[in-house]
């Protein structure tokens, strides 16, 4: 519906301007153009608002790494690490909002799913990704391996961004050294590959 992705959008601006503590849906109504009872329509309070641009963004990051993998061919399996680490920078770096939301760390660490921590429920979707766009199998080394490697990353980027705006380059180096070095020992075991 237009008028839940202008609200979702005027949300994300002013999670920019205003951050998430001096956020409230008076101001996104006002933003948005709409009477706050179309708000409260959709959505109880701020969290939930929050909550289902969070999904979005999830929506969208998965989308684009999807895209990117399909569309790129690899000469290292390295190339999908550094893939899929770009297109988050890219959308820290570009997609409003995502600097300030994330994956919704800033209000709460199982945002996008009630019981799950969102780095769980982010790397589930980066696990369907990869099962589905190199067709391999799924299995629990799989999953343990992914879940590794969004925590990891996670905290690197983030420090990366911390007192830089666009991103320590330097960090993300290391964010994507970290992953592929920590992928290569499921590679080397397995004659050159990681667990997908």
């Amino acid at each position: 519906m237009v008028r839940v992705q202008r609200m979702l959008d005027c949300c994300a601006e002013l999670l920019d301007e205003v951050g998430y503590d001096n956020l409230s849906t008076t101001r996104i109504a006002e933003r948005a153009g709409v009477a706050i009872g179309s708000v409260y329509q959709f959505f109880p309070d701020k969290k939930a608002i929050t909550q289902a641009l969070g999904l979005r963004f999830l929506d969208q990051f998965g989308t684009r790494v999807t895209d990117r993998l399909a569309d790129v061919s690899f000469t290292h399996w390295t190339g999908a690490v550094d893939t899929i680490i770009d297109e988050y920078i890219d959308m820290h770096r570009n997609v409003p909002g995502f600097r300030s939301l994330h994956f919704g760390d800033i209000v709460d660490t199982r945002l996008l799913s009630g019981g799950t921590d969102n780095n769980r429920v982010i790397s589930v979707r980066l696990r369907k990704i990869v099962v589905s766009v190199a067709g391999i199998p799924d299995n629990d080394e799989l999953d343990r391996a992914l879940d590794v490697s969004v925590e990891a990353a996670d905290a690197v980027l983030k420090l990366a961004f911390r007192d830089t705006p666009e991103g320590d380059p330097a960090l993300v180096h290391e964010a994507k050294r970290l992953v592929s070095g920590y992928l290569s020992h499921f590679a080397e075991r397995d004659g050159g590959e990681p667990p997908w």
